[in-house]
């Protein structure tokens, strides 16, 4: 690709060549200035989506127009968000309607709902496509880390191989709206941040789309914790399942206490899913009614 001149070139690889280091870890184009020439290395799909990038950015430059690495950054992951799985996230039931809505347009969002209504699925979309937008620097995906029946302490493997378990399903959230190697290059390159909610104390999140899974598992003092994280232009989510909570002793779920504390409050959404929301296998709807029937039967 011919410049006009090298200036353009220092331009182009931008502040401490940040702008090529971005397209090539998460376009995997390669970069190589060559006097006034601009060579681009990669994959043929990658670098024909980096060159309609670069006569862009020529564009900006040579109308005097600074670009900042924020913005640059913005532009590579709204061209990879078309290697998406699928496209934007679509709704199957009324409540999913009610829950996406409430998704694109509220600054804080809790669902609530038995397994396999898409809590998770339809967050992690809807995230997915507000960080190819530029609407969002970053994603970030939490779980507490509570033992359903098992002890933490007795498996194999440092404190990281430990909590990975835990972490799987949100992984395999991603793994159903991006590409596995575009998943990758978001959560190497930080774009994408998966961590368990023990690690988001202390912190401060702007500019971020930030998920918390099993909300349930959470004590209200963890639930407040996590909600006071939420920085300028951040939307949080919150998901879970009161009906499956793995405390010990009978604690007080966050997510019940939230509701009771919360609902009302303007600016933030509570969606309740039920059985008929349910879009896994037909059988998850009838074994989720014979739980609930069962568990009527047994109360006084």
């Amino acid at each position: 690709m011919k410049l006009r001149s090298q200036e353009e070139a220092r331009v182009l690889m931008g502040p401490m060549d940040g702008h090529a280091r971005l397209l090539r870890d998460l376009l995997q184009v390669t970069l190589v200035p060559r006097g006034a020439d601009l060579i681009l290395l990669g994959p043929a799909e990658s670098v024909a989506q980096a060159k309609s990038l670069v006569h862009r950015a020529l564009h900006e430059i040579r109308s005097g127009k600074t670009i900042a690495p924020d913005r640059f950054r913005g532009w590579i992951l709204e061209l990879v968000s078309g290697r998406r799985k699928k496209g934007r996230v679509a709704p199957r039931t009324p409540g999913q309607e009610r829950y996406l809505r409430g998704l694109r347009r509220e600054g804080m969002v809790f669902a609530i709902g038995p397994a396999g209504t898409g809590k998770t699925y339809l967050a992690v979309g809807v995230a997915c496509e507000k960080l190819a937008e530029g609407e969002y620097r970053k994603l970030i995906l939490t779980r507490p880390a509570v033992e359903a029946g098992e002890r933490l302490g007795f498996l194999p493997g440092d404190y990281q191989a430990k909590v990975n378990p835990y972490l799987r399903p949100l992984y395999d959230a991603l793994g159903e709206i991006l590409d596995p190697p575009m998943a990758r290059r978001y959560v190497e390159n930080d774009v994408i941040e998966v961590c368990p909610l023990a690690y988001m104390r202390g912190r401060t999140l702007n500019d971020a789309f930030i998920i918390l899974d099993e909300g349930q598992n959470t004590t209200p003092s963890q639930m407040l914790m996590f909600l006071t994280r939420m920085g300028e232009n951040s939307k949080l989510v919150v998901t879970g399942d009161v009906t499956q909570t793995d405390l010990p002793g009978g604690k007080v779920s966050g997510l019940v206490d939230a509701e009771r504390r919360l609902a009302g409050i303007e600016g933030i959404l509570f969606v309740h899913l039920g059985k008929e929301d349910i879009v896994r296998h037909p059988l998850v709807q009838k074994i989720v009614k014979a739980y609930e029937e069962g568990e009527r039967e047994e109360s006084p």
